[in-house]
């Protein structure tokens, strides 16, 4: 079968990969001049910059991407660096001035929590019981067969995350401290599903990692497969015309006034995007409707550090920061004057290093802080290169603010800094092509699931969806929404049960 892929993000990478594994001919189209999406690099300085997936989970010897990849052939081409056991994170609250270190994997976390909170070590058992228990339930979570849908399993599945943390656990502090990493899911309280909470924070527990030589890697070896396989990655050409004729898609036109055809069409782009492409008649009102109503998660604003050399000692892992308690689940919540309440930062590996080579110092920092696209909204009219001074002074400002905030934290950054440069939400939204600078695409809320949880097939009998609005976001997310959607072409479990198969073959 032929399939174009509209898209050439993580999404849009993988499902090709996959299906091209399967013996599909697969050509992706990508609008930028690399593909990647999330995956993009880029060099400034001499130093190699990740746009998006900066902290990775399931690298692990038998983790889910490690054994996708390994099935694609690939996991040899990929270098990542295990952040260090004893402290896969660091959480300082400015207010309280307490800083705690956590370790990796479930029962040495459980252990330095109950040791700080003895009050709470019968809540922080239950906690992550039903943390791990909710995620092991998920069949594809853990590449197992299954019904090839994200089957929600119980109530607490669908309760909101602080809620859900809020039910094993009463001390506001720990309660903080549970969600730390709302932000890398586009944490909102009252809204986003407990069974999110648990996929992102049992991924990152069960260990996390760096990319060694940046996230374009990943990228490079995903449009190895394809093109191996006989398929294209066909990049700097956006699509601009989708054209249905009797909810069927007859062929794509790009910019540069090329046509494609094929049997099946699956969009990697945000879903509001592929509606601009379609034409009014594509889809029947109600459907459009839906999909423009759905709320976008939010943004972040990113600082961008070159250190001079052999300034800053080199940190295996990333460190948050949060001026006080009670802020993790708001932190869209803008303000330019006391911007940035929080944010997460970290010095990647150098990209000369090996993932097991050990680094003194940093090289550069990336700084992420969250913020709605509402506080770029003045200038949304405007396109990169092209911004008018007010933004460019507006940027400038903030990332000073971001700078200030963050040598509260690290000693001599001022006297380190070489060169530094931000992006903010409508970079994101020009480079990535998504509405709003949504970081997570759609909003998962546990208020109307329904509306929030997109299918993979849509109302054209030949086009598919693919990528972070279908199921699951993030680095693990993604990849396992291509499984379910290359499955919906060849079969479901197939690639499953492939996948499993070779876990069980002896190691030669």
């Amino acid at each position: 079968m032929s399939i174009i892929i509209i898209g050439g993000g993580l999404g849009g990478l993988f499902t090709g990969a996959l299906l091209a594994k399967e013996g599909h001919t697969v050509t992706v189209l990508e609008k930028n001049a690399v593909a990647g999406g999330g995956l993009q690099c880029f060099r400034r300085r001499g130093r190699l910059f990740e746009t998006g997936m900066h902290i990775l989970g399931g690298f692990t010897p038998d983790g889910v991407l490690t054994r996708l990849c390994q099935y694609l052939g690939i996991r040899d081409q990929i270098k990542v660096r295990p952040t260090d056991a004893l402290a896969m994170d660091t959480i300082s609250y400015a207010k309280p001035r307490r800083t705690f270190t956590l370790p990796g994997g479930r029962e040495p976390l459980e252990r330095y929590l109950a040791a700080e909170f003895p009050a709470e070590a019968t809540g922080l058992h239950s906690y992550f019981d039903d943390l791990f228990g909710m995620a092991d339930s998920v069949a594809l979570f853990n590449l197992r067969r299954g019904e090839g849908h994200l089957a929600l399993h119980n109530e607490r599945f669908t309760m909101p995350a602080d809620a859900f943390i809020a039910h094993h656990v009463s001390d506001p502090a720990l309660r903080e401290l549970l969600a730390y990493m709302s932000p890398m899911y586009g944490g909102i309280a009252g809204a986003t599903p407990a069974y999110i909470h648990a996929m992102i924070n049992v991924l990152y527990i069960s260990g996390s990692g760096q990319f060694v030589g940046g996230s374009q890697q990943l990228a490079d070896s995903l449009a190895g497969v394809i093109c191996d396989a006989g398929g294209r990655v066909l990049t700097g050409d956006a699509v601009r015309q989708v054209v249905v004729e009797d909810r069927q898609v007859t062929r794509v036109v790009t910019e540069h006034g090329l046509e494609y055809t094929a049997d099946l069409y699956i969009s990697d782009i945000h879903p509001c995007s592929l509606l601009r492409l379609t034409g009014d008649s594509a889809f029947p009102k109600a459907y459009r409707r839906r999909l423009e109503e759905i709320p976008n998660s939010y943004s972040s604003f990113t600082v961008y550090i070159v250190l001079k050399p052999n300034t800053l000692p080199y940190v295996n892992h990333p460190c948050y920061y949060q001026e006080d308690y009670g802020m993790t689940w708001h932190l869209a919540d803008y303000d330019e004057e006391s911007f940035p309440k929080a944010f997460m930062y970290l010095t990647p590996p150098s990209g000369d290093a090996t993932g097991s080579d050990r680094q003194e110092y940093a090289t550069h920092i990336i700084v992420n802080c969250i913020m709605p696209y509402s506080a770029v909204e003045a200038w949304a009219d405007s396109r990169y290169g092209h911004r008018p001074d007010s933004y460019k002074q507006w940027k400038e400002r903030t990332k000073q603010r971001v700078i200030d905030r963050l040598a509260t934290l690290v000693p001599q950054l001022r006297e380190s800094i070489d060169f530094s440069f931000a992006a903010s939400p409508l970079t994101i939204r020009d480079f990535y092509g998504v509405k709003d600078g949504a970081l997570y695409g759609y909003v998962h809320d546990s208020r109307n699931l329904a509306l929030s949880q997109m299918p993979i097939a849509t109302k054209v009998r030949n086009l598919m969806l693919t990528g972070q609005n279908v199921n699951l976001h993030g680095i693990c997310g993604v990849p396992l929404t291509s499984v379910e959607v290359a499955e919906a072409v060849v079969g479901r479990n197939v690639i499953v049960d492939k996948i499993n198969a070779m876990r069980s073959q002896p190691t030669r």
